[in-house]
């Protein structure tokens, strides 16, 4: 078995970059495949400052001192893509585009993409001024204003959460009616007029701005009236979608694909991990996708001392 990996984690994020420094740390056969550049989805966070100990660091920062602690162990990294894996065995087999890997456990830390809007502007200014993530970014609109997009949970949440702090708070919702649960809905119109504004059948059109968000375009999709409203941010509340095509036909996801685990990280796989903002979870969070990696690759230790020894 010299030729096989006691680990295979798919996946550089915080998830995948804290199971590789776990897993050297003991001792493990490790390789960690990334397609696209390491860090995940932090790498396009302009400001993290939420991670305990590292205050006022970008993301691309902090994903670059994740990977460095990784190499200073001396984890083996490979930027390939990942086209299938092979669970169905003992011994797992991981293709990608130019190689065929094999390895005793696999930890799936492939992460999830926000959903966007697809509006002008949103792609551009997307870190300065345009947000995903209300719990990540909100302190850095104290006492401003800013919009939420949506009208589920996530929108309301984030509005609720937003309206702490903020000077106001515009939600809009493209429909007349919020979908969100009905405590959340009751605790958001128990909110002051002045620091939250619901606005009803409306839709973004354009993210005006010009180092950063300054305005933006929004159309009643009932009577067609346009209008602009300026702000400093605006924060998309209409959810994620995990990065899950690999394997969502190989191990129990659940309706919206999220892979579905116990507490130490196991997939319906044994031997299969999932760890980060790719599995079922309720926060996710840069310090809950490390969490995720280090428990993954403890439950994993487990796993092959009982099954390979």
């Amino acid at each position: 078995m010299n030729n096989i990996y006691d680990m295979i984690i798919i996946g550089s994020g915080p998830a995948g970059m804290a199971a590789a420094i776990y897993a050297q740390r003991a001792m493990l056969k490790t390789l960690v495949i990334e397609k696209d550049i390491p860090g995940g989805q932090v790498v396009n966070t302009y400001e993290v400052d939420n991670y305990p100990g590292i205050p006022d660091i970008t993301g691309f920062e902090l994903s670059t001192k994740m990977r460095e602690h990784a190499e200073k162990l001396g984890v083996e990294i490979q930027s390939e893509f990942v086209e299938d894996v092979v669970l169905d065995n003992k011994i797992k087999v991981v293709k990608t585009s130019t190689n065929e890997y094999q390895s005793k456990t696999i930890i799936i830390a492939t992460g999830a993409k926000w959903r966007k809007v697809g509006v002008k502007g949103e792609q551009e200014f997307t870190g300065r001024g345009v947000s995903y993530c209300a719990t990540c970014d909100g302190a850095f609109f104290r006492n401003r204003t800013v919009a939420v997009i949506g009208g589920g949970d996530v929108a309301v949440e984030d509005a609720i959460f937003l309206a702490r702090m903020c000077k106001k708070v515009y939600l809009l919702h493209r429909r007349d009616e919020l979908r969100a649960v009905k405590i959340l809905q009751e605790n958001l119109f128990k909110i002051e007029k002045e620091k939250l504004e619901i606005l009803w059948d409306t839709e973004v059109q354009e993210i005006i701005g010009n180092d950063q968000v300054e305005k933006i375009t929004v159309v009643n999709n009932k009577t067609n009236e346009q209008k602009q409203i300026e702000l400093e941010g605006v924060f998309v509340g209409i959810g994620t979608e995990p990065n899950s095509e690999l394997i969502k036909d190989k191990v129990k996801c659940d309706d919206n694909g999220y892979v579905i685990t116990d507490e130490a990280g196991e997939t319906s796989v044994k031997g299969v991990y999932a760890a980060g903002d790719v599995k079922q979870k309720s926060l996710r969070q840069i310090i809950t996708a490390a969490a995720d990696g280090a428990t993954s690759v403890y439950a994993a230790e487990r796993y092959i001392l009982e099954n390979f020894s």
